[in-house]
């Protein structure tokens, strides 16, 4: 994507590349949209690079990304929501979310907690972006009813491989053969 800059509408939350930290940007800043994808954007501001969530958009005049559950009604977590919450998160380098890529390898929800529990890889142990989609899991996972809390662990046994793809994915970043 071409660089845009824009003028942030209001505050917006806003996590570092590649740490993950939360911060903030106030209303009225300029920002340089440097890559849209997955439905986040990764942006800069004052020399920092940011990722903005989707979830987040119209902070920067955007379509915001609105993740719709299905009906709950109980107090407990649904599993199928924080799989769907997960399925919304996208590499930041390859346009495929983390659960066709195979990089979760466990979901497992304490109702009396109110949390969710997330095993999950990388597709190398060096992957400079592990943080960043650490904090994606999380954010995006916490928006689903009833979690009040979300734990993801990084794990590197089993090492990933290209086989934990799904197909379509594997299709979608040519490396089905």
């Amino acid at each position: 994507m071409q660089q845009n800059m824009v003028v942030t509408q209001h505050e917006c939350p806003a996590r570092r590349v590649p740490s993950g930290q939360l911060t903030s940007i106030p209303a009225g800043q300029f920002i340089s949209i440097k890559q849209d994808l997955g439905g986040n954007y990764t942006i800069t501001w004052q020399g920092n690079m940011l990722r903005i969530d989707g979830t987040d958009a119209a902070a920067i005049g955007r379509e915001p990304d609105t993740l719709t559950f299905s009906e709950n009604t109980g107090d407990d977590i649904l599993e199928d929501h924080v799989w769907y919450a997960i399925k919304s998160v996208f590499d930041p380098e390859i346009p495929v979310n983390l659960v066709d890529l195979g990089l979760i390898y466990q979901v497992e929800i304490d109702q009396q907690k109110k949390a969710a529990n997330i095993q999950m890889t990388l597709t190398a142990p060096g992957c400079g972006m592990g943080p960043i989609l650490v904090s994606d899991v999380e954010y995006r996972v916490a928006l689903a009813p009833n979690v009040e809390s979300v734990n993801v662990e990084l794990v590197f046994d089993p090492p990933w491989h290209k086989d934990m793809m799904s197909e379509e994915a594997q299709l979608e970043t040519g490396l089905f053969f």
